[in-house]
């Protein structure tokens, strides 16, 4: 079992979407960083669903800190984070023990625990373990705003709509990154968002769904962090973003747009700045070499549609080893895009975290 990441500061998730609990475990903190409370709920506010585009299944999340906390600062020991699960309807489960859903993981979870895994929701597998990363996120996103990085996702398209890039003007850039944090549904152009709420909603009439594209931007992080083969910065942070259900392709800089072009189009010209060594473009995403060059590190996620449908669709009892069809029941999101962009900023903070204590030691963030 590998639920567990991160080098110098680990981070491991535990629970089923039906169980008592979720939670996290975050080891290798710093100590005396400020643990905000108000900020841990305000993440998990966006995470949870809201509106016609959303599931029905709203939890409160109201999450306990157990350990690894002292008077409202991190002990350096391990921090433990529950969150209850109180909105389930396992009953909703009970005819698919053994019917594999179409683009979920029960066929492989049975491969691999050979029947003693809990199937309902979707158990460890679920969506709903993400609020535990959230939950971690918003403890160290803190600290890293106050060394002057900030993480911030918008919904660059979903449904085919399009919402307008980030500024590739950096103070720019950041005004954006700031105005994200409190939105809801993350679009730049608030007249995307209407319109992608709308093929969301229309997609759910028809017992479908739908997904789209997450474009991050990360600005003020120091040039030199990373490694050149095996642990580049594209490298740690794509296996943790992998790590959140739906996402299936991840995209640097301009990643698969360059691929017909050609290095006079695409390469990043260097120049002075102010005193400071800068990229005329940013086609690389702020980042050479697997390394860090002080630019802005900017990378897309592609989210898959919702694989939950009431649509019929064929599949396989994979006990009784025979053809069926199924059409999903329950509590389900037409489209998850815009509830796992908070889930994106969570896990890039803790692995951004857990690379700066790495390079820096456990003392930058002591006292933050």
């Amino acid at each position: 079992m590998k639920n567990s990441f991160g080098t110098s500061v680990r981070t491991t998730v535990f629970g089923e979407s039906h169980g008592p609990f979720i939670g996290a475990v975050i080891d290798g903190l710093s100590p005396g960083m400020v643990i905000d409370d108000s900020f841990i709920r305000h993440q998990l506010s966006l995470r949870r669903p809201s509106g016609s585009f959303s599931t029905s299944r709203v939890e409160s999340d109201e999450f306990q800190i157990v350990s690894g906390v002292f008077n409202g600062r991190s002990t350096g020991t391990p921090l433990c984070i529950l969150i209850p699960n109180t909105a389930h309807r396992s009953a909703d489960y009970d005819k698919l023990s053994s019917v594999a859903r179409p683009g979920h993981a029960d066929y492989a979870a049975q491969c691999k625990y050979h029947g003693y895994q809990d199937y309902r929701g979707g158990g460890h597998f679920s969506g709903r373990i993400t609020a535990a990363l959230v939950a971690a996120g918003a403890v160290v996103i803190p600290s890293l705003k106050e060394k002057g990085i900030l993480i911030g996702t918008h919904v660059r398209s979903c449904a085919g709509i399009q919402d307008i890039c980030f500024s590739s003007d950096e103070p720019v850039l950041r005004k954006q990154l700031a105005c994200l944090g409190d939105k809801v549904f993350a679009t730049l152009d608030d007249d995307a968002a209407c319109g992608m709420k709308a093929a969301i909603e229309k997609a759910s009439t028809e017992g479908d769904s739908v997904g789209g594209v997450l474009e991050t931007a990360i600005s003020g992080l120091p040039s030199g962090l990373g490694e050149p083969w095996f642990d580049t910065i594209e490298g740690l942070l794509s296996h943790a973003l992998f790590s959140i259900p739906a996402i299936k392709g991840v995209q640097f800089g301009s990643g698969f747009d360059m691929v017909d072009g050609r290095g006079s189009a695409f390469n990043d010209s260097f120049a002075m700045e102010d005193g400071k060594v800068v990229t005329l473009t940013n086609n690389n995403g702020g980042i050479n070499g697997g390394i860090t060059n002080g630019m802005p590190v900017v990378f897309r996620c592609a989210v898959k549609p919702t694989p939950s449908i009431s649509k019929t669709q064929k599949t396989v009892d994979f006990k009784e080893l025979a053809d069926t069809e199924i059409s999903v029941g329950g509590r389900h999101d037409p489209a998850i895009i815009h509830r796992a962009r908070v889930v994106v900023d969570s896990v890039v903070a803790l692995v951004l975290y857990d690379v700066l204590v790495g390079r820096f030691g456990s003392d930058f963030f002591a006292g933050n």
